[in-house]
């Protein structure tokens, strides 16, 4: 029997958080979510994801900021970035550093399910 795949999901937004919570656990994910980089950053028992969907403006830390810190741990993992706010400075790093997509907010289902697909291929 194989191992569920795991998604972690860090985003400021408990509806967002929830929405896909629900949208990735009906494709067969197993899903973590965090609100904030600090949360996931001090959970260390539950390992690292096999994937993550992060978003970019939230408070104490960036998605990019958390990028640049799991980089610099040695914890390189698919990483799905989302924002609100998309500006091409934010895109060009996040890419440049390994992200597997770049999407505006509200991202469809469509996209998650084909980018969360991708990271696991």
């Amino acid at each position: 029997m194989s191992k569920i795949p795991a998604i972690a999901i860090v985003d400021d937004d408990e509806g967002v958080r929830s929405a896909l919570t629900s949208l990735l656990r009906s494709l067969g994910y197993e899903v973590r979510s965090y609100a904030s980089a600090l949360e996931f950053l001090g959970n260390d028992a539950a390992g690292d994801p096999g994937c993550m969907i992060t978003d970019i403006q939230m408070p104490g830390m960036t998605g990019d900021e958390l990028q640049a810190e799991l980089i610099a741990q040695g914890r390189v993992f698919p990483m799905i970035f989302m924002t609100a706010f998309p500006t091409e400075a934010t895109r060009a790093r996040v890419m440049a550093a390994g992200a597997l997509a770049y999407l505006d907010k509200p991202a469809d289902g469509d996209s998650i399910a084909r980018f969360t697909e991708r990271a696991f291929s």
